[in-house]
């Protein structure tokens, strides 16, 4: 190896993978294949499921962390946090279990944190022009109502506040804490981040929703989340809104 070798392989950036999951073991091998082809290290996070999610995501290449009980997207969101920082990581990406989003659309979210850009992107599936996505009306009513809540009142604005597709700077990930157990995750650490003074940036992505996706009441769901919206908005933003 020459020395120019030896520089350039001291000063590539080191790019982690997480993948927060519950019972999702029909697409997390596909998924864990494919995103290892454009990071150093994927991390699933099992969130307590009760099918063979933990085994599946070992066996196409995956480290697994598993919480014995689920706590919910953010309670694992917060351990690929702590994760990244563990092995010293420059950039975390997060991206879900379930097949919606597409590993191939990794590239375009990590550059503006390789370039300097930005210290967190937000994979968006709203941004023109318009991405493929077969999002269900009621579902991006809610995401719109949230994002709203979030948009309000500040000059940093986003058109997805609900995507969990994104990456993450290492000075982001050893400022920002993940307090919310819970999917009002997604918006404290825009929240947190936009306080802070870090750059958010959005790119367009796809995203393809299965039929045997989340469980969750849509209604309950965006319910929770807006409420978590408002709440941590009047917590963090008391001081003047950046």
């Amino acid at each position: 190896m020459t020395s120019s070798d030896k520089s350039t392989e001291r000063t590539k950036p080191t790019i982690i993978a997480a993948i927060p999951c519950l019972d999702e073991e029909q697409f997390i091998s596909d998924i864990v294949t494919k995103t290892r082809r454009y990071v150093d290290k994927v991390i699933v996070v099992d969130d307590g499921s009760t099918d063979n999610t933990s085994e599946v995501a070992k066996t196409a290449g995956a480290e697994v962390i598993r919480h014995e009980r689920r706590r919910g997207a953010g309670a694992a969101t917060r351990s690929a946090f702590e994760a990244a920082k563990s092995y010293d990581a420059d950039v975390l990406v997060t991206l879900d279990g379930d097949g919606q989003h597409n590993p191939d659309d990794i590239p375009r979210v990590l550059a503006p944190v390789l370039n300097g850009e930005a210290d967190l992107v937000v994979g968006s599936r709203f941004l023109h022009p318009p991405q493929r996505t077969n999002i269900r009306r009621y579902r991006k009513f809610g995401i719109d109502v949230i994002t709203w809540l979030y948009n309000f009142g500040s000059k940093i604005k986003v058109f997805d506040s609900q995507s969990c597709f994104r990456a993450h700077s290492r000075r982001l990930l050893e400022a920002v804490d993940v307090a919310e157990s819970g999917f009002g995750f997604s918006v404290e650490v825009l929240i947190k981040a936009r306080r802070k003074g870090f750059v958010i940036a959005e790119v367009p992505i796809s995203c393809v929703y299965h039929s045997q996706g989340s469980s969750l009441n849509p209604v309950a769901h965006g319910l929770g989340v807006a409420f978590s919206v408002i709440r941590l908005r009047l917590r963090n933003e008391a001081r003047v809104d950046k």
